[in-house]
């Protein structure tokens, strides 16, 4: 082989091993950014999984709550029908027994029913004002004893559904 040759065959080589070079380096970088795009959908996966989870158990509470408070507006509908019952009972006489009766047997039953629905009467009277039961409609004084701050009548009972308050008691308060 002629020096010619041999020069010319070792830049050949040199040329097949930059090229080799370069390739293997372009490999890497290709690879390099794939495995940060599988990075990167992986972590997109997981966010999304867990957004799925928080809806899937947000809409469970929801469905919870709707199905304990269902109760709720028919309830708000009903008790002015009770208060207007209990006021025919407080100022009915004597004469209509039969009618009296009558309609204490129709307050009973709509407070068998708010009673098995979760609703009760929010008690008052005697009690520490709450601006979170009660709503204040006068201030009285004091008697001698009586502490200031508490219901000292109930012109209009509240009530509650379990702990939502359906309807603050309409009340006065001592001062």
């Amino acid at each position: 082989m002629t020096e010619n040759e041999k020069e010319f065959e070792a830049e050949g080589t040199l040329e097949e091993e930059i090229v080799s070079e370069t390739s293997e380096s372009v490999e890497n970088t290709e690879v390099s950014e794939l495995n940060q795009k599988i990075e990167e959908l992986e972590d997109q996966n997981l966010r999304l999984q867990a957004e799925l989870q928080n809806i899937i158990r947000r809409n469970k509470k929801d469905r919870e709550l709707s199905t304990r408070y269902r109760a709720q507006d028919l309830a708000k509908d009903i008790l002015p029908v009770m208060d207007n019952l209990e006021r025919a009972l407080e100022n009915a006489d004597d004469a209509s027994e039969g009618l009296k009766q009558g309609v204490q047997m129709v307050l009973d039953g709509f407070k068998r029913a708010l009673d098995s629905n979760g609703i009760e009467v929010i008690d008052a009277e005697g009690q520490p004002f709450d601006p979170n039961f009660h709503e204040a409609y006068a201030q009285v004084p004091a008697e001698d004893g009586q502490e200031s701050g508490v219901v000292a009548q109930v012109y209009e009972k509240g009530y509650k559904l379990y702990d939502r308050v359906l309807r603050a008691a309409k009340v006065t308060v001592t001062q």
